[in-house]
Parts: structure tokens; sequence; C-alpha cells
């Protein structure tokens, strides 16, 4: 079975590089959010098994989405990314439940798909 992957980002651009990006590793973008109120909704709607979250976001932080995503009953797979590299250290990504944080800028040449892929 495909991962179904919930991609969370104000930035529409970003949201359409990361669904090809995705979708070119073999991962199926089942939905898209631009908030955390939005993303909360779409991953009770959707369970998508992963979610690519950005760290920020208009109405809240990624790092306090990351904690609620990860602790759904379905524990979907999460990575955060931002534009500031150095936005989270180890330690703060970790203690959310994260995988990893991968730069905005890596993106395109990041293993996401081992990432947000089932062990």
């Amino acid at each position: 079975m495909a991962t179904s992957v919930l991609v969370v980002d104000d930035d529409p651009v970003f949201r359409a590089l990361a669904g090809r990006v995705l979708a070119n590793g073999g991962l199926t973008v089942v939905g898209e959010a631009d908030s955390v109120a939005a993303a909360r909704a779409a991953a009770a709607r959707l369970e998508p098994s992963a979610v690519l979250v950005d760290v920020g976001l208009p109405d809240g932080d990624g790092f306090t989405l990351a904690r609620e995503l990860t602790a759904l009953p379905w524990h979907p797979r999460v990575v955060l990314t931002s534009v500031d590299g150095d936005a989270g250290s180890a330690e703060e990504v970790a203690s959310t439940g994260a995988r990893a944080f991968v730069p905005k800028a890596d993106i395109p040449g990041a293993p996401l798909a081992q990432l947000l892929a089932a062990d």
C-alpha cells in the first residue's frame, strides 16, 4: 500500500513542489493544509500515514502540531521543514516525535520516501 501524505504549509508554491517531489518518490499526496487548524481537520478526515509539516504556520507552530499528529491513534510519521535550516535543534525535533527535520532548500534531494514510509 502506498504511503499517504498530508502536506502542511502556508505557501501554495511550496505545497505544489513538495507534492511533485513526494509523488516522484512513490508517495501519494492525499491532502494539503495551509494552517494548524486546517491540518488538524484534514488529518482527522484523511488519516494520512505521514505528514510533511512546515515549522512556521500562520496560526501556530509546526513543532506543536507535530506532537499532536504523532500522538494520533494511527501514529502518522512526521517530517518537519522550514526555510530556516536552524529552525529547531535535534532535541526539539526529536521531542515532537517527528522522524526528521529537512530544510526546504534540501527537499528536492532529501530521502523523503524513506523518512515518511513505514519501517
